[in-house]
């Protein structure tokens, strides 16, 4: 066998995802009040520290109201590949988890009743480990399984073929024809 044999397919990114958007709704509602507020109490007090008071108050709750969870939504990716699966989150402490798709998983996805008006769900990926792995949250979560579903099943396939091709050949390399 060759080793142009041996080669794989380049792996090719199938997907790239994030949780719903959905998520943001309340922080940019907040965001639009707290600038609302601030622009209509702001400068309206006879002491300029309470003025500032009023700024600043209005600067903190953006940030907690808004920026943090905008921040945690930019940090978490799914990407999807024709071999893996790869979740990462975080954005000073990353964490990186991935799943082969040969290892074969079961899927299940879970919805509630804002997730079903959105189409949206958690895809959960039980590996037979501790905890199942969760892609939280996505949308078009019932394309997203059946994906992975023709993913895994293409490389189980791929990975019983090379198993046996590699049972096939001799130890030492060579090809035996018609037993001689």
């Amino acid at each position: 066998m060759s080793t142009a044999d041996h080669q794989q397919p380049p792996e090719v990114v199938i997907a790239r995802l994030r949780p719903h958007s959905r998520v943001l709704f309340w922080p940019s509602v907040a965001l639009l009040a707290i600038c609302g507020a601030t622009g209509y109490f702001g400068g309206s007090f006879d002491e300029a520290w309470q003025n500032y008071t009023v700024f600043g108050a209005a600067l903190v709750l953006i940030v907690l109201l808004w920026l943090v969870p905008l921040l945690i939504w930019l940090g978490r990716h799914y990407v999807i590949t024709s071999r893996r699966i790869i979740l990462r989150r975080g954005l000073l402490v990353r964490t990186r988890q991935e799943l082969l798709h040969s290892r074969g998983y079961d899927l299940t996805v879970r919805k509630n009743a804002l997730q079903s008006l959105f189409r949206s769900g958690d895809v959960l990926i039980n590996t037979g480990l501790d905890r199942p792995f969760v892609l939280w949250d996505v949308p078009g979560a019932d394309l997203v399984q059946s994906t992975l579903h023709d993913l895994m099943e293409t490389n189980l396939t791929m990975v019983s073929q090379r198993r046996q091709q590699d049972q096939s050949a001799s130890p030492d390399g060579s090809t035996f024809w018609n037993g001689t």
